[in-house]
């Protein structure tokens, strides 16, 4: 079961903490009086007269190269039809928040209030010298292909109608390995289109370009086949007019080889289906529902490759796997148009990548065991991190070769390389422990289950199989608050500590016994179980649970307390630390110890870097450099903290030589190549660490701190090891999605002290 009322959550997620999905940020400083006299007067003059030279120096003194205008008049929004520019705001910021997220590629999301296609056109003439390119996106037919093809025409920038390209570059890719599956050309093919708007007859366009005879395709609209003797036809039909006896949907698929419908759902029968050629290829991509159903195409034609638009099943023809990584490559060489040669490119470059052997951490994305080029995948998943790497540089590439680069691509592997470390960390890092945690969903305790955070974070995560829900707290609060959001509790365990008084007693018990040593009395036991806390806690040392999720209600220090008087420390282990994986600029840090330790002696130094490297290693699937932390460099500066430092980096080396690790250095250096080879010529770090042990818990804690809040920094944690059980705190101000993650970090960390107990 799912929130019966999804939209409370998604109102809720465009609404706070701020209103919008997008913001605008400075990329450089501003701090102090110099730094403003720079970025405004007089410093801005210089590159203004610059570029008033030379037009070109824009992309090298603005943001222009890297910035997209998605623009909209609202006219045809998918699902929800013409809802007008303000209304179809939400749908572009979405659009920029997945270019964002894909290819690192900043947007203006522009909402044009015109019916005119003139006035459109004008306003992107006007627009074009602020961008790089510009996505037109949800304007109707036929008013789209006339402003495309007008721009494409006036202007010297990518001019790209996703609604058009998108669907048709993603289809063809699948449509080549469809036919080299069933071992026919594309010049042999009929092929019948269900759909005559933008994206049919851009669909229709595109397979023609990729080899298919026009006259061996028929297009079908609301009316029937487009025929000879039709008088009802725009101009843009006109094009597809052929002379045919077909005369309706059922007619035109007889002996079909294949079927792209972009129209309606349930507009193809079974009976329809049986009609058609060998081995046929079906494309039912209306959404939400296909022109006919995946599992009855696959029931009326066992031999039929089928793709839909639908996550839920094989084969998605999903946009979001061409347009970010189209204009990525377009940008990078400061292309002058997306050509028909670079939409083949990418279509190509797609249908490649599905031919090859798929990674573990595609699998374990999609809790796969295995996935191979065949009828069930010839398209890769949306997820897949190898997209980028292989569609922005077959784009740039077909670019330089066509002429329309402005910076045309010298060394394309070079390029595909600066592509994955620019990208490696934000593609993969939640997607590798989420897939680790859904191989076996282990049972999670949430005390206070009582905040609706928490009652939707459950929802998701047993609906996305990562974990198993078990809520502690007031059962009654909670199902009141879960039927004002409308979210469905069923699979979802509830405990109560004050209804539980068998567990309880013998909870209080175990307590008792625990803490007598510090003068706990079996009434005072019997009290301090009723805090969902402390009974989440005793529910992980009895085995009903496997890990705790904690926090978000209550204070740090009140969450952990619990754990450390009834957890035992794991084998190996004197102390507990914490860590926070740090996201920001594409890579990934681990910040330790953040959380626990205020003061950690050398010894405990280098047990919080075991630890961090473990997490790093096990759970992120990360390969550790450690850089230890001090206001000194390699010795620079005296005083207790740098010695201790410098003592704890001679103990982990000599405990751990295969793995890199240097210190005592600043967090400059630790963070800059360049800085730590000049300052460390010769020392066993090659790059800069990814692994930061701080020195105490005030430079840990604010260092992660300000990186999270004034440069925007993800967070992830405070990750808890070296407690007998997996148990995590929840900072107070989390969202649904940072609950969720965390869950996955904790089941995967419950996995692994399951394995350790087995081995």
């Amino acid at each position: 079961m799912v929130d019966t009322h999804p939209f409370s959550e998604a109102l809720e997620y465009h609404e706070r903490p701020r209103p919008g999905k997008l913001e605008v940020r400075a990329t450089k400083a501003t701090a102090t009086q110099a730094d403003l006299s720079l970025a405004y007067t007089p410093g801005v003059a210089e590159p203004c007269r610059v570029i008033a030279q030379d037009p070109e120096a824009a992309f090298r003194y603005t943001n222009r190269g890297n910035l997209v205008a998605v623009v909209s008049n609202g006219s045809a929004v998918l699902g929800l039809g013409d809802i007008g520019p303000l209304a179809s705001k939400p749908v572009m910021e979405g659009k920029g928040v997945l270019f964002k997220r894909f290819a690192d590629i900043d947007v203006y999301d522009i909402e044009v209030d015109a019916k005119d296609p003139e006035d459109i056109i004008r306003f992107c003439e006007m627009l074009a010298p602020t961008v790089g390119g510009i996505n037109l996106e949800d304007i109707k037919a036929p008013m789209c292909f006339e402003i495309e093809q007008t721009l494409q025409e006036r202007l010297d920038i990518p001019v790209f109608h996703d609604d058009q390209h998108g669907t048709a570059i993603i289809a063809g890719a699948g449509f080549l390995n469809a036919l080299d599956l069933t071992g026919r050309k594309p010049e042999d093919v009929k092929v019948v289109f269900s759909g005559a708007g933008a994206a049919g007859i851009a669909t229709a366009r595109f397979f023609v370009s990729l080899g298919v005879r026009p006259e061996n395709t028929l297009m079908v609209d609301s009316k029937g086949v487009i025929h000879s003797g039709r008088t009802d036809l725009t101009e843009t039909k006109l094009e597809f007019v052929r002379d045919t006896d077909a005369r309706t949907l059922a007619d035109a698929l007889v002996g079909a080889d294949a079927f792209v419908g972009v129209s309606i759902g349930g507009c193809v029968t079974p009976d329809m289906l049986r009609t058609m050629a060998p081995d046929p290829i079906v494309f039912a991509l209306a959404n939400p529902d296909p022109e006919i159903p995946y599992d009855e195409a696959r029931e009326a034609r066992p031999d039929a490759i089928v793709a839909t638009g639908r996550s839920d099943y094989p084969n998605q023809v999903n946009n979001v796997l061409g347009f970010p990584f189209i204009f990525r490559g377009a940008l990078d060489v400061r292309a002058k148009a997306v050509t028909e040669g670079m939409k083949v490119a990418a279509a190509r470059a797609l249908a490649e990548l599905a031919r090859e052997p798929v990674p573990d951490a595609v699998l374990r994305a999609y809790s796969l065991e295995r996935l191979q080029f065949g009828r069930d995948y010839i398209i890769p998943k949306p997820f897949d991190p190898r997209v980028l790497v292989r569609v922005a540089p077959a784009v740039a590439l077909a670019a330089s070769q066509e002429g329309v680069a402005r910076s045309p691509l010298e060394d394309v592997e070079a390029y595909r390389e600066s592509l994955r470390a620019r990208f490696q960390a934000s593609h993969s890092l939640i997607t590798t422990v989420t897939a680790k945690a859904r191989t076996q969903p282990m049972r999670v305790a949430y005390p206070h289950g009582h905040d609706l955070r928490i009652i939707r974070a459950a929802r998701r995560v047993l609906d996305e199989g990562i974990a198993i829900p078990v809520l502690v707290g007031d059962v009654g609060l909670m199902k009141e608050l879960a039927s004002e959001a409308g979210i469905s509790l069923e699979g979802i365990e509830m405990v109560d500590p004050n209804t539980q008084e068998e567990t309880r007693r013998r909870y209080a018990a175990t307590l008792e016994e625990l803490r007598r040593h510090k003068g706990i009395s079996l009434q005072e036991a019997q009290r301090w179980v009723l805090d969902p806390n402390m009974y989440s806690c005793l529910m992980a040392r009895e085995g009903a649970v496997d890990a705790v999720l904690g926090g978000l209600t209550t204070f740090y220090a009140e969450t952990i307390r619990p754990a450390l008087q009834v957890l035992r420390v794991e084998e190996g282990r004197t102390i507990v630390s914490s860590l926070y994986v740090v996201v920001i600029g594409g890579k990934s840090y681990f910040f330790t110890d953040c959380a626990v330790n205020i003061e950690p002696t050398a010894e405990q130094l280098v047990e919080i870097a075991e630890a961090a490297v473990d997490i790093a290693q096990r759970q992120f699937d990360r390969e550790p450099r450690v850089g230890f932390i001090s206001y000194s460099d390699f010795g620079s500066a005296g005083g207790e903290e740098p010695a201790r430092v410098r003592k704890a980096v001679e103990m982990f080396r000599q405990r751990h030589p295969d793995i890199p690790a240097d210190g005592e250095m600043q967090a400059g250096t630790a963070v800059v190549d360049e800085l730590l080879r000049r300052r460390r010529p010769d020392g066993p770090l090659e790059r800069a660490p990814n692994v930061l042990v701080f020195p105490n818990l005030t430079a840990a804690n604010a260092s992660y701190q300000l990186l999270n809040r004034i440069a925007g920094a993800e967070v992830i944690g405070p990750i808890l090891s070296g407690l007998s059980k997996s148990v995590h705190v929840l900072q107070r101000d989390a969202e649904v999605t940072d609950v969720v993650n965390l869950t996955a970090v904790a089941v995967a960390d419950a996995h692994r002290r399951r394995r350790a107990k087995a081995l």
